[in-house]
């Protein structure tokens, strides 16, 4: 019910209580004259006429009306809706609607029943979002219908005077068999998702390994050309030093052929070391030759 209604008139003289949960519109002779807080309002009988009023008019009391209104916040139901998807697929749907009259005047005011008016107005929001979305849609985002249905009838329902809180999609029912079909259909786009992951995976797997293993080439190419480059660097510098070498050979046989040309004594000197030298060895016999030019040495060892 959208409002109890309590009437004191003239036969009976009546006695309001308001409670913390209600608000009271309080009608004289048909005419809202203030909204009632919580309280204990009384109104009394009117005074007594001398004579029964004979003589006198008696003093009109109006009608007083004063209609309760349930200001808590209240659930309800929309049970059995059945409402085609954008697929052509009818489906029954149940919503729980949270509601609460924040305006009195205009909960009474604006329109005849407003519980009635919230129930047809959530019934058609659910339908047209209902229309526009496919049952896949309806079935993997359930929260998106309930939105929709919430920020279509929050905006009319603030205009008599209801706030809505909530419009869950509470229930689907699909006809005969769809619902197993359905659910074979989402158990195999399970499956598909889970055979997908895995070759991500495989795949995953595959190319860290092929990475690791062009990683390891790669070093492995490194290593090889460093010790080239040290091996032919190492040979390059054994060449140099034994050119080196043989240079300052050249030049310390150049000095000494220098030297002998200068001092010939000295190649006497050195040819008297050497015969010295074969002398030691009891197997080494020595021929010396002299002719009119300098001597011939010839040495023969067995």
């Amino acid at each position: 019910m959208n409002g109890q209604r309590v009437i004191a008139t003239k036969r009976r003289p009546q006695e309001i209580i308001i409670k913390d949960t209600h608000r009271g519109l309080l009608y004289k002779d048909g005419v809202l004259d203030a909204v009632l807080t919580a309280g204990r309002f009384e109104y009394p009988q009117p005074k007594e006429l001398p004579f029964g009023g004979l003589f006198q008019k008696e003093e009109r009391m109006p009608q007083v009306e004063v209609v309760l209104v349930d200001i808590r916040e209240r659930d309800m139901t929309i049970k059995g809706q059945e409402i085609l998807t954008a697929d052509k697929v009818a489906i029954r749907v149940s919503i729980v609607v949270r509601y609460q009259v924040i305006d009195p005047v205009a909960a009474m005011h604006a329109v005849q029943s407003y519980e009635e008016r919230i129930y047809t107005d959530v019934q058609l929001a659910a339908r047209r979002s209902l229309a526009s979305m496919s049952l896949e849609q309806i079935l993997t985002n359930r929260n998106q219908l309930s939105d929709d249905i919430l920020s279509e009838v929050k905006e009319a329902a603030a205009g008599y005077g209801v706030e809505i809180g909530r419009a869950d999609v509470k229930d689907l029912v699909f006809p005969g068999n769809l619902e197993q079909i359905m659910n074979r259909v989402l158990m195999a786009e399970r499956m598909a998702e889970e055979q997908l992951i895995q070759a991500r995976a495989r795949a995953e797997v595959e190319r860290i390994d092929a990475q690791t293993k062009a990683d390891t080439q790669r070093v492995r190419a490194e290593a090889q050309a460093v010790e080239a480059r040290t091996v032919a660097e190492a040979m390059a510098e054994a060449e140099t030093i034994k050119a080196q070498a043989e240079v300052r050979t050249i030049q310390d046989r150049a000095s000494a052929a220098a030297l002998y040309t200068e001092h010939p004594a000295l190649i006497r000197l050195m040819e008297l070391e050497t015969l010295q030298s074969l002398g030691r060895n009891a197997n080494t016999r020595v021929y010396v030759g002299f002719g009119s030019e300098q001597p011939k040495i010839e040495v023969n060892g067995e």
